[in-house]
């Protein structure tokens, strides 16, 4: 594209994550997380942010060649080191009720050839270090969304001259997140009204659990009593609905911790925090992870899922349609915000409070004892397929179609 065409959806890009990603109210702060080749867009969003009456907009920027340089050479004793500053800034904007926007453009093969015992080690403390936090995590609104960074874009489109692997990946961001459209906006709209209504239909069904099969997956998720579904908009303690993913297609609940039994296939890469996980398969006894075995990266998920004495039981069930623009792009984004809107997807680890009705005033046994999971661990990945049926188990043992070669089998 032109750089004038460019230059004018990059504008109506930042313009939906204002108001559509995290719905900016007058006299609101902002925090924008990202990594310097992020720089037009969140220059743009700045722009929009302050023409949406914001406060004050602070950019934290972050340098992926500096990242890596921390594992290649400093002292591997050290690398648990988060200064205390961090949380008490994270602390300040969260406890505030301030607006955090997170740009997730990381090069999938960041850490590639680092020692998985030290990546472990530090993504172990920076979770510890930050859980605290969790007990901000619904008082204000904050949305995550990518650009297209140099060294991600020659992973997703290799053998070309990197100028047009990032034309080609800006194009994909562009049509995944509906910018290419005459009125971006109110197409957004319309797209979370028809996810709220199968996030509504099945929150009223209460299925006791969810049955998948699939190649290499015969999967039964149990749900609490208490289940609720969300997606499309997520609504915040201080006010503000706003949509958290751009882009997102998928409607989703909580596991019940202690029900989940069979075996799963991934049916795409994970990208764990610049490691890929390929070609890997579960096995679930009783809501744990008992076996899993991977073509790439399995000493890394093994060591993700000992993190802590929960990270092996799933946090998260979602729900996403084969016919999923993500997935008819027909691209492998290598990027978890894009791929697990590509697939239905499970998670390892924590459970969001909101899943559960009245999860958020429940102390942490009351949590657990509704089938909630709590842990420093919240990691999706990938399982859908256009030859994936899903069936919602009524409490009498009864089947339901709900999902049949991929595609929704419900009427909303």
């Amino acid at each position: 594209m032109n750089p004038q065409e460019f230059d004018k959806l990059l504008s109506k890009y930042a313009d939906v994550l204002v108001h559509i990603g995290l719905g900016i109210r007058k006299d609101q702060i902002l925090m924008i997380r990202g990594i310097l080749e992020d720089a037009p867009l969140i220059r743009k969003v700045t722009a929009s942010a302050y023409k949406a009456s914001a406060k004050y907009v602070d950019v934290q920027w972050n340098d992926e060649i500096t990242s890596r340089l921390r594992f290649e050479y400093a002292d591997p004793e050290s690398i648990i080191y988060i200064p205390d500053y961090m949380i008490h800034l994270y602390e300040d904007y969260m406890k505030n009720g301030d607006a955090q926007l997170a740009i997730a453009s990381n090069d999938p093969d960041l850490f590639a050839g680092i020692d998985s015992d030290l990546l472990a080690k530090s993504r172990k403390a920076r979770m510890q270090k930050f859980e605290p936090l969790r007990k901000y995590e619904n008082i204000s609104n904050w949305c995550v969304a990518a650009s297209a960074a140099p060294s991600w874009a020659k992973r997703v489109f290799p053998g070309i001259p990197v100028a047009e692997a990032q034309d080609k990946l800006w194009e994909a961001i562009f049509k995944a997140c509906r910018i290419d459209t005459p009125d971006p906006v109110a197409a957004w709209q319309t797209h979370t009204d028809r996810l709220t209504k199968y996030k509504d239909y099945l929150t009223n069904k209460c299925y006791n659990a969810l049955h998948y099969q699939a190649p290499g997956t015969d999967l039964t998720i149990g749900l609490p009593e208490k289940q609720v579904w969300s997606g499309a908009q997520e609504s915040f303690k201080n006010g503000i609905t706003c949509t958290v993913n751009i882009p997102t297609e998928e409607v989703f609940t909580a596991p019940h911790k202690d029900k989940v039994n069979g075996y799963v296939k991934a049916t795409l890469p994970l990208n764990l925090g610049g490691t890929l996980i390929e070609d890997f398969t579960v096995t679930f006894e009783n809501g744990r992870a008992v076996q899993l075995a991977a073509k790439k990266g399995e000493a890394d998920l093994r060591k993700l899922l000992e993190i802590d004495d929960n990270a092996s039981f799933l946090g998260e069930a979602a729900l996403v349609p084969d016919s999923s623009p993500i997935k008819q792009s027909g691209i492998l984004f290598y990027n978890t915000l894009f791929d697990e809107n590509a697939s239905c997807h499970i998670a390892f680890g924590n459970a969001y409070r909101t899943s559960i009705a009245g999860g958020e005033d429940m102390t942490d046994e009351e949590f657990a004892a509704s089938g909630g999971n709590k842990s420093l661990v919240h990691t999706d990945f990938m399982i859908g397929s256009d030859k994936m049926d899903i069936d919602g188990v009524n409490a009498d043992g009864t089947h339901e179609p709900v999902m049949r070669n991929g595609e929704w089998a419900i009427d909303v």
